[in-house]
């Protein structure tokens, strides 16, 4: 029996006719990108492209999305299709060759980490409760209370498996009735070995504190009002090691919000689905004043745990406040209400939460950025600094004034 030939999207044939055609074919195709980006920059990426894949190229589709293939190489595409099918209304062709992704490693491999957490943990509980004297003991629970500060403060806890979270946490606790031990215990003597674990956890707990307070030194204008209702968790936020933004000097000061359901979990079961996430379809209101400069609504949601080649931000609102530019992203495809040229004021429905662009499962990514630098984010309504890890719990949203 042969194997089934997998189906070709209607977006490959296009986007590879497009590619092999002249030039006055390719603005009649993508009149629509024409229009938003010039004729002459279209035909730059293209050129690019072209340098890039070697001709003739063929368009294939795989789980990172549309591949443009040719002698020399590979690159990542991302189409939309007019309302026709015919022709291209929007158009992403990525400006690097496409390396194909290490196959991700099963589940069983994937636990490793969080079962050898486990195990260390485990460890030191015994060796707790096993202590020969209150010098060991002091440097067990020191050890432990670092792996835990590590693990909690780092680790992003509603991100971790959710029966090795547990059962570190219990394992953990086991630790506590041992302090009874300690009057029959001889005081010992000081080792290096307690040496070591009180540097540790003044390591551990300094590089996390550090992280959780860090900011830029340069805030938005004005505190904006919170985007969304309700408990949310903050997923991506604060320094360098809880903030995999910091990196991108727009994005630095940005977040990542999940939202937790009444039990304070992000998903049922069904991981599969994205209307089991506690986040997905939850309204997004204005956070300020401002003016539309950039809106999308048409990017399809991507697949929970996968991750195709998409416009980075998927559907958004970008806002100009005056002084900066407030970004709202991955919203739900279909939800966004907003148009560029609108002016809208703090509390103003813009959309839903969903998984469109770079995201693995439904979000809000939220960033200020003035001159291409990230801003400090503050809040009317919540207090301190957004870190990975936090939970925020607002009432009510901000209101239409």
């Amino acid at each position: 029996m042969r194997d089934a030939i997998p189906e070709v999207p209607p977006e490959a044939d296009v986007l590879a006719g497009f590619l092999a055609a002249e030039p006055d074919v390719r603005s009649r195709v993508a009149a629509g990108v024409v229009e938003a980006v010039g004729r002459e920059r279209l035909e730059q990426v293209v050129a690019a492209t072209l340098t890039r894949t070697g001709t003739p190229v063929g368009v294939t589709d795989g789980p990172d999305g549309l591949i443009v293939g040719g002698p020399r190489g590979a690159v990542r595409a991302w189409v939309q299709l007019t309302a026709g099918g015919d022709g291209i209304a929007g158009m992403l062709l990525e400006g690097a060759r496409y390396e194909p992704p290490r196959r991700r490693p099963p589940r069983s491999v994937r636990l490793v980490g969080p079962a050898c957490l486990l195990l260390l943990v485990l460890w030191d509980v015994l060796t707790v409760w096993t202590a020969a004297d209150r010098v060991s003991w002091c440097a067990a629970v020191a050890t432990l209370t670092a792996a835990f500060v590590l693990a909690e403060g780092v680790g992003a806890p509603a991100q971790q498996p959710r029966l090795v979270r547990r059962a570190v946490e219990a394992v953990a606790l086991a630790a506590l009735p041992s302090a009874g031990r300690l009057p029959g215990l001889p005081s010992g003597h000081f080792d290096p070995g307690l040496a070591a674990a009180l540097a540790l956890l003044a390591g551990a707990a300094g590089a996390v504190a550090a992280a959780r307070l860090h900011h830029w030194r340069s805030p938005v204008s004005q505190p904006l009002h919170f985007p969304l209702e309700g408990t949310w968790y903050v997923l991506q936020g604060g320094g360098r090691l809880l903030n995999h933004h910091a990196r991108l000097p727009d994005q630095r000061g940005a977040v990542d919000l999940t939202g937790l359901g009444p039990h304070g979990t992000r998903t049922r079961p069904d991981t599969a689905d994205l209307t089991a996430y506690a986040a997905y379809g939850r309204p997004v209101r204005s956070p300020c004043h401002g003016r539309v400069v950039s809106a999308a609504t048409t990017i399809p949601d991507q697949r929970p745990g996968e991750l195709r080649y998409q416009p980075p931000y998927g559907n958004h609102v970008f806002l100009d406040t005056g002084r900066e530019i407030i970004k709202l992203a991955h919203l739900r495809p279909g939800s966004v209400t907003v148009r560029p040229g609108d002016v809208v004021a703090p509390g103003r429905l813009l959309g839903e939460v969903g998984n469109s662009g770079n995201s693995t499962e439904p979000h809000l990514h939220l960033h200020a950025e003035r001159d291409g630098l990230g801003l400090d984010l503050r809040f009317t309504d919540v207090r301190g600094r957004l870190y990975r890890g936090r939970r925020v719990r607002v009432a009510t949203g901000p209101r239409p004034r």
